[in-house]
Parts: C-alpha cells; structure tokens; sequence
C-alpha cells in the first residue's frame, strides 16, 4: 500500500477511480465509499444503461452498434462519461468505476477533468489472487445460472483487464495516485481499507 504523507485525507478525496478485476468486488466498495464521502459512484455499465434506456442521442447512438454485435466506440463512451461528469452531483467529486480502461480513455478522462478545472485524487486498486477469484467467480456463475461465468470465459476475461489495465496503472503510478488495498479481506475490512489508504496510513 502507498503510505505517501501526500496522499489525499478522505475530505479532500474525492475525485476517484476505483479499479480491479472481474469478481474484486469494485461495484459493492464503489457503493460504500462513495455514501461515505456523499459523492456519486458511477459506472460505464449504469451511464450506458441509462442512456439506452432514456433514448438519449448517444444512447440510441451505442444501442446501434450493439444491436449489430458491435463493440461501442470510445468515442461514443467517452462523451458519454463526459456528460455524467458534468452533471450537477458531480459537481464536488465522483467515483468511476470501469473507466477508463484503456490508454486512450485515460488520456480522454484527463481532457474531461482539464475542462472541468480539476484533477484525480486517487487510483484505488484492489489487489486479488487470479485463482481465488477464478474460484469466487465459478461459485458465483452456478448460484446465479450465469452462463457467461464458466471458467474458460472467466480467465479470458482476467487476461483482457490484465493486458488493458496494467499499461494505466502504470501510468496512474508515476503520477503517485495508486492506492493498493487487498481486495480478498472481508468485504467490510476491504472498506476500511480503502478508507485509510484514502487517509494515507
């Protein structure tokens, strides 16, 4: 864990990025932190659902390459966090969870903040065992009839964060934001985690 004495106290950060693997347990943590801090958590997966379901002109825009089976294109995705950012309970700070995943979007994310006059305070990374969420997610998949949470699926999906995420941690790294915390504790010890890496300890 990053103990830098020039880590942010939980006050003043607030402008955040939370990131790990498939089953870290990100979107649960995302939820706790952003209540105790009273800023918004927000999600690619809820900006895409809500614009697809309010018919917006990027939402009928992605839901036309989805219908053909094809991938949204950055630029389709980076407009649409721009508008959640911009957004008045943003306004005071924010969670993003599942953006940016890729250089490109990191390089569009810190366009995003340069308009809006403001910077990242911190990268919270959970740090999981590759196995033992293999395991978790499995589990998951037989509990909840998910198809897509068999195990082959599952580890091409850890190699594809993998590839994509390790190129921007390192990129949030040497700019001192990342904040590791062991994602496999007890889910109310990974709060506490994350909530004293937020406060520098």
């Amino acid at each position: 864990m990053n103990t830098s004495t020039s880590a942010a106290s939980p006050v003043q950060a607030r402008r955040l990025l939370i990131v790990g693997p498939p089953g870290a347990g990100k979107g649960t943590q995302a939820v706790r932190l952003a209540e105790e801090l009273s800023i918004p958590a927000i999600s690619t997966g809820d900006i895409f659902r809500a614009n697809v379901s309010g018919e917006t002109e990027l939402g009928v825009l992605a839901k036309s390459y989805m219908d053909k089976g094809e991938y949204v294109p950055d630029s389709v995705t980076n407009d649409m966090v721009r508008s959640r950012l911009g957004e008045a309970d943003a306004q005071d700070g924010f969670l993003l969870d599942g953006y940016p995943r890729t250089l490109d979007q990191v390089e569009a994310l810190d366009g995003m903040l340069t308009e809006l006059g403001t910077t990242l305070d911190a990268v919270l990374l959970l740090v999981v065992e590759t196995e033992e969420v293999v395991g978790r997610l499995v589990e998951r998949g037989k509990q909840q009839g998910r198809s897509d949470d068999t195990e082959e699926t599952i580890r091409h999906r850890l190699e594809v964060y993998s590839e994509q995420t390790a190129p921007l941690i390192d990129v949030y790294e040497k700019r001192d934001l990342v904040r590791r915390v062991d994602g496999m504790a007890a889910i109310d010890d990974v709060t506490t985690s994350l909530r004293e890496a937020l406060a520098g300890r």
